[in-house]
C-alpha cells in the first residue's frame, strides 16, 4: 500500500546582534527524496483517485512561474493519461499500426523500469481519423496490479512490479461482439474488488482476481451509431442508493453493483450517439452535455423501491468530450467551441462565459484552482469564481497535443504528450518572514 509522507519543513535561521531573528522559512513544496515528492497523493485512475477531477494533496501557488520540466520521455502516439503510483509513472503507447504497449517509468528520472507489449490495430472510420488511431483509454491502478485497455477492447490485468501479465479478457470473442468501430475509449472502474468496464457493447462486470465475468447489462445495438462507449462509469450514491452511474451513446442508467439490474434510465438528447462526457454527480443530481445539444441537469429521486429521474433544466451551451468539475455549486464547463463556461447548479443559468481556448480540457482542482491543460499544450491556472474568468496563469508546456488527462501528484504535474510524457515540478521558491525574537 502507498503511504504519503509530509517532508519536515526546513527552517533556517540568521540572526544579528539587538536585531529581530530573520527566519528563512521553506514553505509549501519543500524538499523530499526525488522519488518521494511532498504530498504525494497516488494518481490510480481516470480523473484521479475520487475519479471527479480534484486533488488533495499540497496547495498550488498562486503562479505558475515556478514550474519547471524536469524530464520528458518520447513515446509511440497515445491519448490515455499517465497513472502515478509510489516511484512509479505508468503510460500506455501505440508502438505502431500493429503494437500496443504498457510502459512503468522512475518517477525520478523517467527511466524505463519495464515495458510489456502486445499485438493490436487502432483502426477507426474515415471520418473519425483526425483525431487518430491509437490507443485511448486510462488504466486503473489497485495497489498491485495495472488494468489497462487496448483498442481491439481486450483488457489486461499487469503486475505492476514487473510487468506480468496476470490476465486478459477478449471482450469480442467472450462475448460475440465486434471490436468498437472507435476503438475502446471508455476507462476502466476498480470497485469493491471488482471491474467495472463499458465494453461488448454493454456494462461488464469483472472479479478483479481473476478476470471471470460476474455480470453484463445494457447490451445495445450493434450498429455504428450506438456501439461501444465514449463515456466512463462513476460510483455514486443517489437518494440514499449507492450505484454504478452509467453514461452509454444515448442515456444515463443507474446500475445496482452487485447484480447488475438497471435502477433507473435517463434518455439524454444526442447527436450520433456522441455523448462523451462522463457523468458528473451533484446531490442527488447527475450533469452531463451532449454534442451539438444542451447541457442537462436530471434530479434521480426515489419513489419507494423506485427511481424517478426528471429533467431539472437544461441550457443552451453545449458540452463536447471535456468533463466538467464542480466547486462551490458551480459547474466549470469547457464547451464544443473551445469557451469556458460557469453555470450556476441550482438554476441552470450561466454566470459567464469565456474567450475561447482549445479544442479540449482536462480539468484538475484543488480548493478554488482549477489546473486546465489544454489539447494545444497551454497549462492554465484558473481561481474559480462565479463572478468572472479570474485566470491566475498561463504556460505553455508542451508543442505536441496533449490530449491525454493531466495527472497530479504532489508538488508534481504528470503531462501526455500525444508522443511523450513529462514530469513538471513547482520549484521551491524561499521566502523571508521577519519575526520577534
Amino acid at each position: 500500500m502507498y503511504l504519503r509522507r509530509m517532508n519536515d519543513l526546513n527552517v533556517f535561521h540568521r540572526t544579528r546582534p539587538n536585531l529581530a531573528v530573520l527566519v528563512v522559512l521553506v514553505l509549501g513544496f519543500g524538499t523530499l527524496a526525488a522519488n518521494e515528492p511532498v504530498g504525494a497523493q497516488p494518481w490510480t485512475q481516470w480523473r484521479g483517485p475520487s475519479r471527479d477531477g480534484s486533488f488533495g494533496g499540497v496547495d498550488w501557488p498562486e503562479t505558475l512561474r515556478g514550474l519547471d520540466r524536469v524530464w520528458r520521455v518520447e513515446l509511440g502516439q497515445g491519448y490515455p493519461g499517465p497513472i502515478v503510483f509510489g516511484d512509479r509513472v505508468f503510460v500506455l503507447e501505440s508502438v505502431d499500426n500493429s503494437t500496443e504497449a504498457a510502459v512503468a517509468l522512475d518517477r525520478a528520472t523517467g527511466a524505463e523500469i519495464w515495458r510489456t507489449s502486445w499485438q493490436a490495430s487502432g483502426k477507426v472510420p474515415f471520418f473519425a481519423k483526425s483525431h487518430g488511431e491509437w490507443i485511448r483509454s486510462t488504466p486503473a491502478h489497485d495497489g498491485e496490479a495495472l488494468y489497462v485497455g487496448g483498442m481491439e477492447e481486450v483488457v489486461r490485468k499487469l503486475d505492476a512490479h514487473t510487468g506480468e501479465v496476470i490476465w486478459s479478457v477478449d471482450f469480442p470473442s467472450r462475448f460475440g461482439t465486434s471490436v468498437p468501430d472507435f476503438g475502446f475509449a471508455s476507462s476502466p472502474l476498480l470497485v469493491d474488488d471488482a471491474l467495472v468496464i463499458q465494453a461488448a457493447n454493454s456494462v461488464v462486470k469483472l472479479d478483479a482476481g481473476t478476470g471471470e465475468t460476474q455480470w453484463r447489462a445494457l447490451q445495445a445495438s450493434p450498429d455504428m451509431m450506438s456501439s461501444g462507449a465514449f463515456s466512463s462509469p462513476v460510483v455514486a450514491t443517489l437518494s440514499g442508493r449507492r450505484q454504478l452511474l452509467v453514461q452509454t451513446r444515448h442515456a444515463l442508467h443507474g446500475i445496482d453493483l452487485e447484480s447488475g439490474e438497471e435502477l433507473w434510465s435517463q434518455e439524454v438528447p444526442n447527436f450520433r450517439g456522441m455523448n462523451i462526457l462522463t457523468p458528473v454527480v451533484y446531490g442527488d443530481s447527475v450533469l452531463t452535455s451532449s454534442y451539438k445539444n444542451r447541457t442537462y441537469l436530471y434530479d434521480v429521486a426515489a419513489e419507494e423501491a423506485d427511481f424517478a429521474p426528471a429533467e431539472r433544466w437544461s441550457n443552451k451551451v453545449q458540452g463536447y468530450m471535456s468533463t466538467p468539475v464542480v466547486i462551490d455549486g458551480h459547474a466549470y464547463l469547457h464547451l464544443g467551441n473551445g469557451r469556458l463556461a460557469c453555470i450556476d447548479l441550482a438554476t441552470g443559468v450561466e454566470r459567464w462565459i469565456s474567450k475561447p481556448f482549445g479544442d479540449y480540457w482536462s480539468i484538475v482542482t484543488q480548493g478554488d484552482k482549477l489546473l486546465a491543460l489544454d489539447a494545444s499544450g497551454e497549462l492554465h491556472l484558473i481561481r474559480a469564481d462565479p463572478e468572472g474568468l479570474d485566470l491566475l496563469g498561463s504556460k505553455e508546456i508542451a508543442t505536441q497535443p496533449t490530449w491525454g488527462h493531466l495527472a497530479v501528484s504532489g508538488d508534481e504535474l504528470f503531462v501526455r504528450e500525444l508522443g511523450a510524457v513529462a514530469l513538471y515540478r513547482w520549484r521551491t521558491e524561499p521566502t523571508e518572514v521577519e519575526v520577534s525574537p
